[in-house]
C-alpha cells in the first residue's frame, strides 16, 4: 500500500457507478489476496446470496431485503468479473435490448387497435415472446 494510503480500497472515486464501483472494490480486494481460486466459487458465493435474499423476503422486512438485494448483485459483479464480462457494459446492453423489444410489443399492440395498459398480462406476454423471437431471427 503506498504512503499515506490508509485503505486498499482508498483509490476507488465513490462517484462510480455502483456496478462499476463493486467491480473496482473486488479488483483492489483481489491485489491483497482476498480473491477467490475458482469461478465455481464465485457462482456457490451467488447462490449463498440468493438464498439469503429469499430468507430475507421470507421474513418481509424491507431493510433486511435492500441489504440482500445489494449482496446478490455485489456478488454477482464479482462473477461477471471472474467471466471476463463487464457487468455494466452487458446490463447496458440488456436495457437497451428491453427497450427495442418493448417498444416493439407497443408497435405491434398498437396495430392491433389494443393500449398496452388494457392488455392482460398473459396477452402482453404472447407479443413480447413475438417479439423476441423475430428479433432473435433478424
Amino acid at each position: 500500500m503506498k504512503e499515506g494510503k490508509k485503505s486498499v480500497l482508498s483509490g476507488v472515486p465513490p462517484s462510480l457507478p455502483a456496478i462499476v464501483k463493486a467491480t473496482r472494490i473486488q479488483e483492489k480486494a483481489k491485489q491483497v489476496g482476498f480473491e477467490w481460486d475458482k469461478k465455481e466459487d464465485v457462482w456457490k458465493k451467488v447462490e449463498e446470496e440468493m438464498g439469503e435474499l429469499q430468507e430475507a423476503v421470507t421474513g418481509g422486512k424491507q431493510a433486511e431485503i435492500e441489504d440482500e438485494f445489494g449482496d446478490v448483485l455485489f456478488s454477482l459483479a464479482n462473477y461477471a468479473r471472474f467471466l471476463h464480462i463487464d457487468a455494466e457494459g452487458s446490463l447496458e446492453k440488456t436495457n437497451k435490448k428491453f427497450i427495442r423489444r418493448f417498444q416493439e410489443m407497443e408497435t405491434i399492440a398498437l396495430a392491433s387497435g389494443k393500449q398496452l395498459s388494457a392488455m392482460t398480462l398473459d396477452e402482453m406476454d404472447a407479443i413480447w415472446n413475438q417479439v423476441k423471437l423475430q428479433m432473435k431471427n433478424s
